[in-house]
């Protein structure tokens, strides 16, 4: 009889241990939180349950055996202190992540730590609009309109928003995702090091009402990385289809988000030990053509460099007459950074507003 009850406690625990399994796998796709496939280690606070699970078993069983059985007492003993320890082990756990809030956040972030990951919500994303991004009308009119396509369920195409630093391609984004929140487009901000994790993340948004840019920003791999297979497969590649409510905005400074080297373009000359070198080049280059629309960003001029600092510094309220004297300054502060962005633009009306005097205030 000791035998059979043995037996049947192993069985009852292996079905514990499949619940707890299946109870893992359900949290991790409704919960909107994800155990990362690269560790394959069960999450501690799971086995605990599991182990947890299988002493209850064990001391039910326990009980409904005859008093007369002197053997159970040590056993009791046993069970008693590893429940103890159990507990314990819990409580040194960090608890875990909370749900993602949809109704609470326009914009997320994918955030990890020890081997899960998660959205957060964006407390205060930036507020810029459109109508602050000057001298880049045209691309403000193509992603505009692939993204009005987006939001209102027709056919669109991921974007590769490519150029020189500083000329308004993340903030062209940011734009795109205050115009349109208020139609069900939300953002998800990830990083290069996290890309791996896509296809998770493409899992726990399939099915929401909810449109969904996966934002990928300054976005280029160097030689040896392997992440850009992740979003090669989640771009097209991958055996599943797609779902029709997300798409994957990037943006960087290089137009084939790769490292390309001059030896490349020599497919009859031995590349190292490459040799096909040819085909190693078609591979970096079939990653920027899986994005369906190209947005192609240029330096400005220095009219448009003026004409972007006198806009922001306006929106920070400096008067037009101090802004008419600081021309030749803004001019001296873009030489001195080696550059005439937008990004530099607006560092120079921050430091020329935050100059000025409060108005009200008397000099003492």
């Amino acid at each position: 009889m000791a035998g059979a009850g043995v037996g049947t406690t192993g069985s009852g625990t292996g079905h514990a241990a499949q619940a707890g399994q299946g109870a893992q796998v359900a949290g991790a796709t409704l919960g909107g939180t994800v155990e990362q496939p690269a560790s394959r280690v069960i999450n501690k606070r799971t086995a605990a349950w599991i182990f947890r699970m299988g002493f209850a078993r064990v001391r039910n069983l326990l009980r409904s055996i005859p008093a007369a059985m002197p053997n159970t007492l040590p056993l009791e003993r046993l069970l008693a202190r590893a429940e103890a320890v159990l507990g314990r082990l819990e409580a040194v756990l960090p608890p875990p992540p909370q749900l993602p809030d949809w109704p609470s956040a326009v914009a997320f972030r994918w955030r990890k730590s020890n081997g899960r990951g998660w959205l957060q919500g964006v407390r205060h994303p930036h507020p810029i609009q459109l109508s602050d991004l000057e001298n880049i009308d045209d691309q403000k009119d193509r992603i505009i309109a692939n993204t009005r396509q987006f939001v209102a369920g027709k056919t669109a195409n991921n974007v590769l928003l490519t150029g020189t630093r500083g000329s308004g391609k993340s903030s062209l984004v940011k734009a795109v995702l205050n115009e349109y929140s208020g139609k069900g487009l939300r953002l998800i901000e990830v990083d290069k090091e996290d890309l791996i994790d896509l296809a998770d993340i493409v899992d726990l948004l399939d099915g929401r009402p909810e449109k969904f840019i996966i934002f990928c920003d300054d976005l280029s791999f160097e030689a040896g990385e392997t992440a850009y297979k992740a979003l090669k497969s989640v771009l097209d590649g991958s055996i599943a289809a797609p779902p029709d409510n997300v798409l994957i905005y990037a943006t960087s400074n290089r137009r084939h988000l790769m490292p390309e080297y001059f030896s490349e373009n020599l497919e009859t000359h031995r590349v190292d030990d490459e040799i096909h070198p040819g085909e190693t080049t078609e591979e970096k280059i079939s990653l920027s053509e899986r994005f369906g629309l190209w947005i192609s960003f240029y330096p400005f001029s220095q009219d448009d460099y003026l004409d972007i600092a006198n806009h922001w510094a306006r929106q920070l309220g400096v008067s037009d007459d101090v802004i008419a004297a600081s021309e030749r300054e803004a001019l001296n502060w873009a030489l001195s950074r080696g550059s005439r962005s937008g990004r530099v633009a607006w560092q120079f009306a921050r430091d020329l507003a935050g100059r000025q005097k409060p108005a009200g205030k008397k000099n003492k």
